[in-house]
C-alpha cells in the first residue's frame, strides 16, 4: 500500500489503512511507499538523510500502531525509473542511510547492487500503461520476479505479466498496490501456511514458492 503523507499519490493515512486491512482479517501488510526517486511528497533538494527520515516516517508510525490495531507491519520500498517501478524487500533504513550512492546509479546497476546486498527485487505492474509512462520497460535480467496480479491494474496487463514471468522463469507475487485505502475496489496478496515472521521470512517463502496468491473484493 501507499500512505499519506509520504506518497503523493496516496489518499489515506497510516491508521486508516491499517484499520481497514485488520477489519478484513489480514495478518499483516507491507507499506511500499514511493522512494526518493519517485512520487514522494518532499522537496528533493533537501539533504539525503533528511529525505530518508521523512520517507520512513509512515513505516515507523505503522509499527507503533500495529499492536494497538492488531496487524503486523512489514517494510517494502518502491523505487522508480520514469514510471517503471520495482519493489524492494529485505533492506532497512540503516542500509539506505549507508548507501546514498544508489541515487546516482543507472537503474540496472542499482538493481544489481540491491540484489548483491541481499534484497528481493520484484518488478511491479510491468505492463502498466499511463499518461506519464513513455513506454513499457522490462528488466528480466535485473529482478527476481514480477507482480503477476496487481489489484489496481486491468486483467489484461496482469495476464501479460504472468506470461512474461513464465517465459523468463521469474518468481510471481501479487499485491494490492492500494492508493485508496478503504475505498479500494479490489485487493490482492499472498497467503502462507503459517504467519510470516518478518521480511526475511517473506523473502524465503517467495523464493521457495511457499506462497499462494489471491484476489479479494472487499
Amino acid at each position: 500500500m501507499h500512505t499519506l503523507p509520504v506518497s503523493k499519490c496516496a489518499r489515506q493515512g497510516v491508521r486508516q489503512n491499517l484499520e481497514f486491512y485488520a477489519s478484513l482479517g489480514y495478518d499483516g501488510i507491507f507499506i511500499t511507499n514511493h522512494f526518493l526517486d519517485g512520487n514522494i511528497n518532499i522537496d528533493k533538494s533537501l539533504p539525503y538523510e533528511e529525505q530518508l527520515e521523512f520517507y520512513f516516517s509512515d513505516y515507523y508510525e505503522a509499527l507503533k500502531l500495529s499492536k494497538e490495531i492488531g496487524i503486523k507491519v512489514f517494510l517494502g520500498i518502491e523505487i522508480s525509473y520514469r514510471g517503471t517501478d520495482f519493489l524492494i524487500y529485505g533492506l532497512d533504513k540503516e542500509w539506505f542511510l549507508a548507501h546514498p550512492e544508489i541515487m546516482d546509479m543507472k537503474k540496472s546497476d542499482e538493481l544489481a547492487f540491491l540484489i548483491e546486498n541481499g534484497a528481493l527485487v520484484i518488478q511491479a505492474h510491468p505492463y502498466r500503461e499511463d499518461r506519464h509512462i513513455n513506454h513499457i520497460r522490462l528488466f528480466p535480467r535485473c529482478v527476481h520476479g514480477v507482480e503477476v496480479i496487481n489489484a489496481s491494474r486491468p486483467d489484461f496487463e496482469n495476464a501479460m505479466a504472468d506470461a512474461y514471468a513464465d517465459a523468463y522463469q521469474l518468481l510471481k507475487i501479487a499485491g494490492s498496490d492500494n492508493h485508496a485505502g478503504n475505498n479500494a475496489k479490489r485487493l490482492a496478496g499472498i497467503e502462507t501456511a503459517s504467519p510470516l515472521l518478518d521480511e526475511k521470512d517473506f523473502i524465503s517463502r517467495v523464493k521457495s514458492g511457499d506462497i499462494k496468491i489471491f484476489t479479494l473484493a472487499p
